[in-house]
């Protein structure tokens, strides 16, 4: 399986000098989605990809590095707030840079080499963005970004806009809900496929039904996801109140790879309730993934925020590392953020 950036590790620096754009993108579902959308409008084959698994989102300092300057470069789902040093670095170094995203950006640099298309609203994904940016010219591959990013009401409802039924939006939250599980885990060998290779995938099909009918690439997904879903479904909360739920899962590969379709369908099974997921990183910390309650997509990102490693969005947050001596604190904040009626 190849590693997270292997053609960028590849290059000399003759060889960094020749390529001049860049297509820097999350691994999950949206961020793959809007890449797809925006290539499949205007092609750039010679763009360099740079992207690792979901929680890897401090992509642009690849760039930086790689001493990238006077370059085009585009980035998808990735929080503008995080990468903003290597933000404010290659600006200064004279790239020009698109950036799509839906997550916490603070204050928006102002530069006239960035164009910055952000909008972290609780109904909105990367995907739907670039779906804007186009004019919906490829609105079913924004609905499989939508339904990867949990949501639904979002995705059903532009799918009516295309009078699809049920039958074919079934298809594309499958496409979307493998599409994001594959992304998550700790390192690139817990996925099943490279964000990457799954963006090659994706790059011969305009429409997500014909990918959906064709490629041979769904049946590892599909396999993976039944198998580590039975596993992750056999877990009980270890908090279950009125507010909500949190479930704490072992330091295996499964149970990385599930972080995101598992706390989303616990989400949608208790939608008027909080809910988190510990899982056990082996060092004395647990990545956590958390889901705002679905009738109120608030204060997800407020509360992982406060502490280390956290960030991400209204509806949807996490923490990437956090401490196991500070476990009973995040309890306590996530009873005082959801504390129910």
């Amino acid at each position: 399986m190849k590693d997270s950036i292997s053609p960028l590790q590849r290059m000399n620096k003759e060889h960094l000098s020749q390529m001049r754009s860049y297509d820097v993108f999350n691994g999950d579902a949206d961020g793959i989605c809007a890449l797809h959308q925006l290539r499949l409008a205007h092609p750039r084959p010679e763009a360099t990809l740079v992207t690792g698994v979901k929680r890897d989102i401090a992509l642009l300092a690849r760039l930086v590095a790689a001493d990238v300057r006077e370059s085009e470069i585009t980035v998808f789902d990735i929080s503008l707030d995080v990468n903003r040093d290597a933000l404010l670095t290659l600006l200064a170094r004279g790239n020009k840079i698109t950036y799509f995203d839906h997550h916490f950006a603070g204050e928006i640099p102002a530069d006239d080499n960035l164009n910055a298309i952000v909008d972290p609203a609780p109904e909105v994904c990367t995907g739907l963005l670039v779906d804007s940016f186009l004019n919906g010219r490829y609105r079913t591959w924004a609905l499989v970004a939508a339904f990867g990013d949990n949501l639904h009401a979002s995705a059903e409802k532009d799918g009516a806009s295309l009078d699809l039924g049920q039958s074919a939006l079934s298809i594309l939250r499958e496409l979307g809900e493998l599409l994001n599980y594959n992304g998550y885990g700790r390192s690139m060998a817990d996925l099943h496929l490279t964000p990457d290779d799954l963006f090659q995938a994706l790059m011969p099909y305009e429409d997500p039904f014909l990918f959906f009918a064709e490629s041979p690439v769904l049946a590892t997904l599909r396999d993976g996801f039944a198998l580590d879903m039975d596993l992750a479904r056999q877990q009980v909360p270890v908090v279950d109140n009125n507010g909500g739920r949190i479930f704490q899962m072992p330091d295996q590969p499964w149970s990385r790879r599930v972080a995101g379709v598992f706390s989303n369908e616990k989400a949608r099974e208790s939608s008027r309730r909080a809910h988190a997921l510990l899982v056990d990183n082996g060092d004395d910390t647990f990545m956590v993934s958390v889901r705002a309650p679905l009738s109120n997509r608030e204060g997800a990102v407020e509360l992982c925020r406060r502490f280390p490693t956290g960030g991400g969005r209204a509806a949807a947050a996490g923490v990437n590392a956090l401490p196991k001596t500070m476990l009973a604190d995040f309890v306590d904040a996530f009873a005082f953020a959801w504390p129910g009626p």
